[in-house]
This record gives structure tokens, C-alpha cells and sequence, in this order.
């Protein structure tokens, strides 16, 4: 017991002081992109007004409404007291709306495609990589190349495959958006069929993308499994072939667990270009419109979000590694 509460302990003190670190560079970095968009806000709510005076004075309140007439060391501190709040602040794109409801929107859209696609692909890709390493042969060569070209194709491309295929040229599928610019959410027939119409190619997108790499990791898990002694000597004693696989693909997928929840840590962030493409109301959509404006605290909110995420599912992994491989459990017992 005492080796697990070291293990641990010092996985969340290094998980603790990363996020620190974290922190502050999502607040201050947004802060150091050229440009001034409080500026750029005035001059549309000016629009028409000739009187400097009064400009002036409108922006001097824009300015202390967003807390910018502050200097950074104080407005890095009452960031951190509002993060403790749950407080992300306002929008400027938005105003005046809080950018915790922008974010919290935009999750939902990101977690409702991205998840399922992602489980989908995992599971499709580690069974193709099973079967392939197994049988090898044929099998193995008619699918490989397929693998290595869908691992290596970036999301957007991808995502620019799927439109010109099937919006552009066949015209089977919506162009772009969450559903359609016609319809407002809610539970009708209607607005449910064009909600699954337009979640359709960016799911495919995703999951061909992740079949092909988790097809690769797993094949060549397995190989490096199948060649290993261990294997050998059980089969040299007459131990059934069904036993000896099962053991062989449950060390190969552990490298593969790490992968998915990788995936799904960093899921938000990789594919923000997929989610332009596609003009999906996801949070990629939402960061890319926040660095567009100069909108620091959705920048900060958004990347923080992300970077949650990524710390949350690196834990993950760390306390599956250490209920699921027997090295890290003997490592645990012995200290």
C-alpha cells in the first residue's frame, strides 16, 4: 500500500505543478499576440460618432470592464481568483456573454462527435491490427498500405477528401455546419435527421483517421508479442493456441490503451482544422474564432480546457499502467 500512495503521490505533485505552469502560459501568451482587440470593438460600437471625446471615454470603459487597465502581474492575479470561482470571463467576440457558456456549448458539440468516433476507431483499428499481425500473408499485404496511407493523412485532409467526395460530387452529404442554417435546436423529426445528416462526415473523417494508426501500433505490438520467448516456450509445453493469443494481444494493447486516451485528451485540440472545414460548432470552431478576434479569455478558457483534458487522461493512463501491467504493480509492492 505504501508503494501505491508514493507511485501516486508523486505522479499528481508532477501532474499539480504542470498545470501551474500551464496556467500561467494560457493566460500570458494570448497577451503577447499582436494587435489590440478592445480597439477593434470600440471602433465598431463607435461606428458614426465624430465626438473624440467621447470615444475616448467609451473606451477607457471597455478597457475597464475587461480588466485591462490593470497592469498583467494583477490581472494574472484576479484570473487565478476567478478560475478558482469557475470564473473564466467574458467574451470580447461574444460580449456579453461569460466564456464559460461559449466553451461549455462548444464541449458538448466537440464531446458528442469526437468520442464516439474515436471508440469506434480505436476498436475497428486494434482488431484489423490483430488480424493482420496473425495472419500475416495476404491479409497482411492487401490492408497494410492502407494502413500506412490512412495513419499518415492529416485530418484536415481528410476532411477536404470527404467534402469534395460526398457534398461536392455526389452531393449525398451537407457541406458544412452542425445542421441546418434553416433550423433552430430542438427535437423535431426534421431538425433530428439534419442534425445526423451533417454529424455523418465529420464522424467517417475521424474514424478512418484513427483506424490507420491504431491498426499500425497494434500490428506491430503483436508481432513483437507473437516472436517473443515467453510465446515459444508456451506453445513448446502444449499450451492451447486460443490461451496463448489472449495473452499476447492483452500485453500488445497496452501501449494501445495509452493511445486512446491520448486521443481522447487531446482530442479538442487535434482536430481544430477538421472542425473549420467542416464549419462543425465544436470547440476547435471556437478557439480558432477566439484567436481570429484577439479574444483572450476565450484563448485562455479554450486552451485550458484542452490542456485539462490532456493532464486528465496522462492520469488516467498512469493509474490503468499501474491496475493493468504486473511490472509497474511489482514496482509498487516492492517499494
Amino acid at each position: 500500500m505504501k508503494g501505491y500512495v508514493k507511485y501516486y503521490g508523486q505522479k499528481v505533485a508532477w501532474y499539480v505543478l504542470t498545470l501551474i505552469i500551464a496556467v500561467a502560459l494560457n493566460f500570458f501568451l494570448p497577451r503577447m499576440m499582436p494587435g489590440d482587440p478592445v480597439r477593434a470593438i470600440v471602433n465598431e460600437a463607435t461606428t458614426g460618432m465624430t465626438n473624440a471625446s467621447a470615444i475616448q471615454q467609451i473606451e477607457q470603459q471597455y478597457y475597464e470592464r475587461f480588466g485591462l487597465d490593470k497592469s498583467l502581474p494583477e490581472q494574472f492575479l484576479t484570473y487565478v481568483g476567478n478560475l478558482f470561482k469557475g470564473d473564466l470571463g467574458t467574451s470580447f467576440t461574444q460580449y456579453p456573454r461569460p466564456v464559460t457558456d461559449v466553451i461549455g456549448e462548444s464541449v458538448i458539440w466537440t464531446l458528442a462527435l469526437q468520442i464516439p468516433a474515436i471508440l469506434v476507431g480505436w476498436f475497428i483499428g486494434n482488431i484489423l491490427g490483430a488480424v493482420a499481425a496473425y495472419l500475416r500473408k495476404g491479409f497482411d499485404k492487401a490492408v497494410m498500405p492502407l494502413f500506412m496511407f490512412l495513419s499518415n493523412m492529416p485530418a484536415f485532409g481528410m476532411a477536404i477528401i470527404m467534402v469534395w467526395v460526398f457534398a461536392v460530387t455526389l452531393k449525398i452529404a451537407p457541406l458544412s455546419g452542425g445542421y441546418g442554417y434553416d433550423l433552430l435546436p430542438s427535437f423535431t423529426p426534421e431538425f433530428i435527421v439534419s442534425l445526423i445528416s451533417h454529424y455523418a462526415l465529420p464522424f467517417f473523417s475521424i474514424i478512418l483517421i484513427t483506424i490507420g494508426g491504431q491498426a499500425i501500433g497494434m500490428r506491430s505490438m503483436s508481432i513483437y508479442e507473437l516472436n517473443a520467448d515467453y510465446v515459444k516456450y508456451s506453445r513448446f509445453l502444449g499450451i492451447k493456441d486460443r490461451k496463448i493469443i489472449g495473452y499476447v494481444f492483452r500485453n500488445a494493447m497496452l501501449p494501445q490503451v495509452t493511445g486512446l486516451a491520448l486521443s481522447l485528451g487531446t482530442m479538442i485540440g487535434g482536430n481544430i482544422v477538421a472542425e473549420t472545414i467542416f464549419s462543425y460548432p465544436g470547440i476547435g470552431t471556437t478557439l480558432l474564432a477566439g484567436i481570429t478576434g484577439g479574444d483572450y479569455p476565450l484563448i485562455s478558457g479554450s486552451t485550458l480546457i484542452i490542456t485539462l483534458m490532456v493532464l486528465v487522461a496522462n492520469l488516467v493512463i498512469e493509474i490503468l499502467y499501474g491496475v493493468i501491467d504486473p511490472r509497474v504493480k511489482a514496482a509498487q509492492q516492492d517499494s
